[in-house]
């Protein structure tokens, strides 16, 4: 056994460089099962933000690589992650994408288990006597922990703390939840796709600036001049930040990074008309500037490894369906109790990009599917992640550092990805 991990860890080195990495990546299938148990079985995943499980008997169902689970809130307000599987023969228990429920029944044979999982009933329970205890088959619960909101699972028990995982993505996510407005971040609403292609071709694009200008054109010539100005950053200011355990962070528009600084800089025309609502609503002067100023978005896109983003103004969650079929999950957010008009901003500036109708993700998965289609071409091939290698400095935090446009944000994430596969040979050296 350990001449064949030894060998396939000596095969992922070869096709993991740190100037690139070989396109089999993107199209073997084998390496793609192998990347479901070393990636996602063994590290924490992104699975919900808290509000999307905002009162006792909430439910939101998802992923774990290929694991059904189901997120829960009990009548305690105690949050669960539970896998969605029937500990009798196995059927789901839960199909909804979300809602409230008082209880998850299997639909096979009509085992009953309660908000936390503990299996409360089952038909004929009289031919379970002395044999079957219903205390030990409860559905099977993993480790999870939160983070400003955001739950993250794993099945390893033995993993570190959620917050050493993070490391230095923490500050980032800090200054991403003050898209509030002054008001807890909330889940608004949410859209589900799938491209055909591999789940990390998406992972690369969301600190990938040098695509903007070319990739989103019909975006920059649907908004005003000013707004484009806004979004013309690939010679401005802005960065890639390596944050350690495959997170990175694109700073694109660095006045916008800390959404509560620099308030009495001046309103932008295209957000006039909602400061005059929220002023005519009543509120302050500096409480219509600090909602303004969070409609837009951070001026970031966070990069969570393996499956999450913090892009700009929403989630963006992937998850792997085959080597050649990921599902995109979009979370638009706003503020809990903030006004309407403020959430009802959000979610036209979400819609605008973001939307199946919008003017930029139809236009990323295009790209996507052509790099899919691509990864078929001939028998060798690379895919390089090397631009601006050799202009790297070293950021406040004392992190790598490159340019907007440099690709040091997937090198981050690739660093992670390969020490998640060769870490079985590492265990057994």
């Amino acid at each position: 056994m350990s001449n064949v991990i030894a060998r396939c860890a000596s095969t992922i080195r070869d096709l993991v460089q740190e100037d690139r990495v070989h396109k089999s990546l993107y199209s073997d299938p084998e390496l793609f099962e192998q990347e479901l148990d070393k990636v996602f079985n063994n590290t924490w995943v992104w699975v919900a933000h808290e509000s999307e499980v905002p009162d006792k008997g909430s439910y939101k169902t998802a992923m774990i690589g290929r694991h059904p689970v189901i997120v829960s809130r009990d009548r305690k307000n105690q949050i669960h992650v539970l896998q969605n599987r029937c500990r009798h023969r196995g059927a789901t228990v839960c199909e909804g994408k979300h809602g409230k429920t008082k209880a998850f029944t299997c639909p096979y044979h009509g085992w009953g288990y309660a908000l936390d999982g503990e299996l409360r009933a089952l038909p004929k329970p009289e031919e379970y006597e002395g044999i079957l205890d219903k205390a030990e088959h409860g559905l099977e619960k993993l480790r999870h922990e939160s983070y400003q909101g955001m739950i993250f699972a794993t099945f390893r028990d033995d993993i570190e703390p959620l917050e050493d995982f993070l490391g230095g993505a923490k500050k980032w996510i800090d200054l991403f939840m003050k898209q509030g407005g002054g008001y807890p971040v909330k889940a608004l609403g949410d859209h589900r796709f799938r491209f055909p292609g591999n789940w990390k071709i998406q992972l690369e694009n969301t600190t990938d600036a040098y695509h903007f200008p070319i990739v989103h054109k019909s975006f920059i010539s649907s908004v005003d001049e000013a707004t484009q100005d806004v979004f013309d950053f690939l010679d401005g200011d802005g960065y890639v930040e390596d944050l350690g355990n495959g997170h990175s962070v694109m700073v694109m528009i660095p006045d916008l990074v800390d959404l509560e600084a620099n308030l009495d800089e001046p309103i932008p025309k295209r957000f006039s008309e909602l400061a005059q609502t929220l002023a005519d609503e009543g509120h302050s002067d500096e409480e219509v500037r600090k909602l303004v100023r969070a409609a837009g978005g951070s001026g970031f896109n966070l990069n969570l490894f393996p499956n999450v983003a913090c892009s700009m103004a929403f989630f963006r969650v992937l998850t792997p369906i085959s080597v050649n079929s990921t599902e995109i999950h979009h979370v638009a957010i706003g503020g809990d109790g903030a006004p309407a008009a403020f959430n009802k901003m959000r979610l036209r500036l979400h819609e605008h990009f973001q939307g199946p109708m919008g003017f930029g993700t139809p236009d990323d998965g295009e790209a996507w599917e052509r790099v899919q289609r691509g990864a078929n071409a001939g028998k060798d091939g690379w895919i390089l992640v090397n631009r601006g290698m050799s202009k790297l400095s070293q950021s406040d935090d004392g992190n790598v550092k490159g340019a907007v446009c440099s690709e040091t944000g997937m090198r981050s994430a690739y660093k992670q990805y390969l020490k998640c596969m060769i870490a079985e040979e590492n265990n057994h050296a």
